[in-house]
């Protein structure tokens, strides 16, 4: 039985640190104000009609604060990779000068930071939802374990341990939101 309770703890403590990283690659994505590659994670281009990740057809760098330059490996993918930058809606014009793609990102306005600031929230929500559905499927367990004849006082412990990691993996969240909010905010 205390096999079983430590393996369920173990189980919940890996998902609920996929939930935070999860966190940190979603929020890596929205824009803060400097030029960052991975802000074109998400973007996939048409190559010879496969969905394609766009840092796998081009070399992507950040030329200053405030421009990304991308850098095909073939000729014929600029307007592909151009199309797909336009459609991915990320609020950036690609500049195609026939060699390279420039990205010039415009400074944020207020109002645009608000609703990144809001895109964050809604990350870190769906984060601390998966967490407390960790949480949820770990205390059923337990619970199970009870019924198969867990003593109610380890039971209760094991409960009390979970909810102390459910506790702890929220507060993370929290920090990587109130930074990111910062990272935003500052002009």
């Amino acid at each position: 039985m205390a096999d079983d309770i430590i393996s369920l703890r173990v189980n919940a403590d890996d998902n609920m640190q996929k939930a935070i990283s999860h966190l940190e690659i979603e929020l890596t994505k929205i824009r803060a104000g400097k030029a960052n590659p991975q802000m074109l994670d998400g973007i996939v281009v048409d190559y010879y009609g496969s969905p394609t990740p766009i840092g796998q057809v081009g070399n992507i760098s950040a030329m200053d604060a405030r421009t990304l330059s991308i850098q095909p490996w073939e000729k014929n993918m600029l307007q592909p990779i151009e199309r797909a930058i336009i459609a991915a809606n990320i609020g950036i014009n690609p500049q195609n000068d026939g060699n390279f793609i420039r990205l010039f990102l415009p400074p944020l306005t207020e109002e645009r930071r608000k609703e990144l600031v809001k895109k964050c929230q809604s990350e870190g929500e769906h984060s601390k939802v998966a967490i407390r559905n960790i949480r949820r499927d770990a205390i059923e367990n337990i619970k199970k374990l009870q019924k198969n004849g867990l003593s109610e006082d380890a039971g209760k412990d094991a409960e009390a341990d979970i909810q102390n990691l459910t506790d702890k993996f929220i507060s993370l969240v929290d920090k990587h939101l109130a930074s990111k909010e910062k990272e935003i905010m500052s002009v």
